[in-house]
């Protein structure tokens, strides 16, 4: 495999999962991945700010991890099936089984008592954002909210405790515009994948190619200087 162009992440999920209408207006992208939270902010059509917060799933499972004394890979699992990002969503009576370490016969704990795990580490994520949201000056040309998407953003309970936090729209994003395995693509987790192919797509029906660039070959005297800037240029003018 080789790489054909380099683009910025909540760039290509963007492609994916916010509208124009919504980028025009002034949105605020959320991207939370497993070990990074990466920020985009849009208005008029174009991306103003980035920023990237290191807390995201990772963290998630670890605290799980630590809180109910179990091993990572079964801490995972329990994050994906039966964690909920706001405790008062979560069935005081619903029982969930966590395997313990070692030989240690398998507990019973209640799902809400998991979501008072889980809950921090979301209310001190969406904290970061608005703080980084008001460092940036946008805050208040957002009209159109925040848009949730990647793998740690649909656990239930997210999107209300966001706006609880944000005090505006928030709504998750999932893929759109893909036919053939829209029931399967249609899901947050690969909106940066999805994304990807739709700005590949975008950039081979523009006749735009950067095949080559990084490697030795792009940089000798085979094409002019003046050819390169101005695919750079077709490049900057249609992101930004």
């Amino acid at each position: 495999l080789e790489i054909d162009d380099i683009i910025l992440e909540q760039l290509a999920s963007a492609y994916s999962v916010l509208t124009d209408d919504e980028k025009e207006l002034g949105v605020c992208l959320v991207d939370i991945g497993g070990g990074t939270t990466d920020i985009a902010i849009f208005t008029e059509g174009a991306i103003r700010h980035t920023a990237v917060i290191p807390i995201a799933g990772d963290q998630v499972t670890n605290d799980i991890a630590m809180a109910l004394r179990t091993p990572t890979q079964y801490a995972e699992e329990i994050k994906i099936r039966y964690a909920c990002a706001l405790a008062k969503l979560a069935g005081a009576g619903e029982t969930i089984k966590v395997p313990s370490v070692g030989d240690r016969p398998p507990r019973e704990l209640s799902r809400q008592a998991l979501a008072e795990v889980v809950e921090p580490r979301y209310d001190e994520l969406f904290t970061l954002i608005q703080a980084e949201l008001r460092r940036s000056g946008y805050e208040d040309l957002i009209p159109a909210g925040i848009v949730l998407t990647g793998g740690t953003s649909k656990m239930e309970g997210a999107t209300e405790l966001a706006e609880e936090i944000f005090h505006m729209p928030v709504r998750l994003g999932v893929p759109h515009g893909v036919k053939g395995l829209d029931d399967v693509v249609r899901n947050p987790i690969y909106s940066t994948g999805v994304g990807l192919l739709m700005y590949g797509l975008q950039k081979q029906s523009d006749g735009i190619s950067f095949s080559g660039i990084g490697s030795r070959d792009n940089y000798s005297n085979e094409e002019p200087k003046g050819a390169l800037l101005d695919r750079i240029k077709s490049w900057v003018q249609g992101n930004f």
